[in-house]
């Protein structure tokens, strides 16, 4: 049978689904990780069934991922001539990567059983301190493996969506740290800064080491951020469950391209739902 959230998610550690004074201390901690760089992490969130049990999920859906291999820069939009030579974004990097889209993952499987707990989505509300907060409702982005293999990883950017919650599930052998520069572009676009990171020069960024079973919230539309290379044979998974400030956003065509290989229908009746003017 399968498995249900409370044999997958230590609860006893992280009671986000009762009221009390351990779940304010937590979500209190968590704020505080958060106002610091806008990243927080909880150690050891999920139980080793539930990390087994993503594991396997990931291993039995692992070849329907996109896999991809090109150029892109920070925003992921095309280059531009007419910018000088040393705007970031005429900075093209090579990228490898794998998402395995949402499409995959059915709700009776642990991904979505996680996902769907009682409380799992108000206790990320009360942490990120947002009032409007909406689950992203693109089908193919709104619950997904990201799936690493050896190379480039994934070279910096900036997220669609403003809030990311990401559950480590399997390491590769060697690399694939999580690196960012923290609330980057919160005033605006900052180009000079993300300048330095992108040119190795910036004393702004911070390196994650996280591990199978750790929950991280992380604000990835504001702050620049990268996976570091990858080496040897075991492939790095992370899920990521994507959160919003309005209802109806989905990623725009151009983007879900990119990223799972195809386009549907949905992605070009919203395009430009956004609740910000940022050039991505």
């Amino acid at each position: 049978m399968p498995l249900v959230a409370t044999e997958m998610i230590d609860l006893h550690r992280y009671p986000i689904n009762i009221t009390g004074k351990r779940r304010d201390q937590i979500v209190a901690q968590t704020r505080a990780q958060l106002a610091h760089d806008g990243c927080a992490v909880l150690k050891g969130f999920l139980l080793n069934a539930g990390i087994s049990a993503l594991k396997n999920e990931a291993n039995s859906v692992s070849t329907k991922g996109h896999r991809s291999f090109n150029r892109t820069n920070p925003y992921f939009t095309q280059d531009n001539p007419e910018l000088p030579a040393d705007d970031p974004r005429r900075a093209f990097f090579e990228r490898s990567n794998n998402f395995i889209a949402a499409d995959n993952f059915p709700v009776s499987g642990p991904l979505r059983t996680i996902h769907n707990f009682p409380g799992f989505d108000t206790f990320i509300q009360d942490c990120l301190e947002e009032d409007r907060f909406f689950r992203y409702a693109d089908p193919l982005a709104d619950v997904i493996i990201n799936m690493a293999d050896a190379g480039n990883g994934f070279p910096w950017h900036f997220d669609t969506n403003n809030f990311t919650v990401t559950l480590a599930i399997q390491n590769a052998e060697q690399g694939g740290t999580f690196e960012y520069a923290p609330n980057i572009r919160v005033d605006g676009e900052n180009f000079s800064e993300v300048r330095k990171v992108l040119n190795g020069r910036s004393d702004k960024v911070v390196q994650l080491e996280l591990e199978p079973g750790d929950l991280q919230l992380f604000r990835g539309r504001y702050s620049l951020h990268r996976v570091a290379p990858l080496s040897g044979t075991t492939p790095r998974y992370v899920a990521i469950f994507s959160y919003v400030e309005e209802p109806d956003m989905v990623a725009t065509p151009e983007r879900c391209k990119q990223l799972y290989g195809r386009v549907l229908p949905i992605h070009y009746e919203r395009a430009g739902l956004r609740g910000d003017n940022f050039i991505d």
